[in-house]
């Protein structure tokens, strides 16, 4: 038996997975609070303080992860590919390009937050026993399997015996699986499942035995019964919501210009506003909310319009930086309102690319972000069309217990 291997953890979550309703991908859904991807990174930490964590992520969520997660040092994160098999090579890549690189890897669904120590005690006990050996948990078939034609009707009946249904961490060799999915790639081929591409490369694979409990969430149902099963578990510490609002305003003045970027999108306008960074006056009202729910100092107290670093610069940042803060209190946003008040430009053909970028930032389905706007009546500063205001309100749960 091999003691002195070392492991590291690759968790794919580059997929789109919306099949689970929300219409976000289903690893940054919450449940009871907290991500399913910060769920999968929790239980590999737990049970072992200091391996490294990959996370492979799209292109698209870099905020969205980063705001979804708990980091540590140990923690890296990298853009996948189009499929799978391209996202697991880039963060095989990642991994082995390390000061000290593990011999060994386990891949893991980002959707399976619930595989117990004791399943990760297996398959590490399996690896030192043989480490050239991959290694995949399984729970054999109990159904009758049946195999049907196009039209539904019945050909022939599987017998199941020695058939299993296979689950993840994955485990292998990191060079000996890098080495395989290189070549794959190569060849151009894709496999949905990290021990076919190893049984194809020649290489011999043992099954332990697998947890029901270690369930893919895929469909809405299945985020259904993940509370069930996590209220069930901890019948004494079902979190408590401490709900909070947070109220943010902001202005900005209106001078010569092409466009006025609000809310992140860019619009074409006869004025620009003017501002030490983009002076996008909606994600700062909404930064101001966000720090509103936690009681943090205003905008101005972290982004100070003295200081260099911040001239010109875009205003999600800003946004980012708050909603972490939020996070790192404990809170999970929920709902932002954004209000705008102008004369000019209009709002409403613009609303939804606006909602879609603040939703992409909080971590949010759209629905749960709403842009809105009024005009002054020419009255004031903004009827004479001098300025623009936005108003912003947040809304935050804290769990408690």
């Amino acid at each position: 038996m091999q003691e002195n291997l070392t492991i590291g953890i690759v968790i794919p979550a580059a997929g789109r997975g919306t099949r689970a309703g929300q219409g976000c991908q289903k690893a940054y859904r919450r449940i009871l609070g907290d991500t399913v991807i910060n769920r999968t990174v929790k239980l590999f930490r737990f049970w072992n303080a200091n391996c490294p964590i990959v996370i492979v992520h799209h292109a698209d969520d870099t905020a969205l992860l980063e705001a979804s997660i708990d980091r540590d040092n140990n923690i890296h994160t990298t853009a996948g590919g189009a499929e799978r098999g391209a996202s697991v090579l880039q963060g095989l890549r990642l991994l082995s390009a390390l000061k000290q690189p593990p011999s060994h890897v386990f891949i893991h669904d980002a959707a399976r937050p619930f595989a117990s120590p004791q399943l990760l005690d297996r398959v590490l006990e399996s690896i030192q026993k043989d480490p050239s050996v991959g290694v995949i948990p399984g729970l054999a078939v109990a159904d009758t399997l049946k195999k049907a034609d196009s039209n539904g009707h019945i050909t022939a009946t599987v017998p199941r015996d020695g058939l299993f249904r296979v689950q993840t961490p994955q485990a292998f060799e990191l060079l000996m699986i890098l080495i395989a999915h290189e070549q794959a790639a190569n060849a151009g081929k894709d496999y949905t499942d990290d021990a076919a591409l190893f049984e194809e490369s020649g290489y011999p694979v043992r099954i332990v035995p697998g947890e029901s409990e270690n369930i893919k969430l895929t469909y809405s149902t299945d985020f259904e019964e993940a509370e069930r099963f996590l209220r069930a578990k901890h019948p004494t510490n079902i979190p408590v919501p401490d709900v909070r609002v947070g109220h943010g305003y902001d202005t900005h003045r209106l001078v010569p210009g092409e466009e006025i970027i609000l809310c992140g999108v860019k619009i074409p306008h006869t004025a620009s506003l003017l501002g030490h960074s983009d002076a996008d006056v909606g994600l700062h009202a909404l930064t101001n909310a966000f720090l509103g729910t936690i009681a943090a100092n205003d905008i101005g107290s972290h982004f100070s319009d003295k200081d260099p670093r911040w001239r010109g610069a875009s205003s999600d940042k800003f946004l980012q930086h708050a909603a972490k803060l939020v996070a790192e209190a404990g809170g999970t946003i929920t709902h932002c309102d954004v209000s705008f008040v102008c004369e000019q430009p209009r709002i409403s053909i613009h609303r939804d690319a606006m909602r879609d970028f603040v939703a992409s930032i909080v971590g949010l389905d759209r629905s749960r972000v709403s842009v809105k706007a009024g005009t002054n009546e020419r009255n004031g500063f903004v009827g004479r069309e001098e300025g623009i205001v936005a108003l912003a309100t947040a809304t935050a749960v804290f769990m408690g217990t």
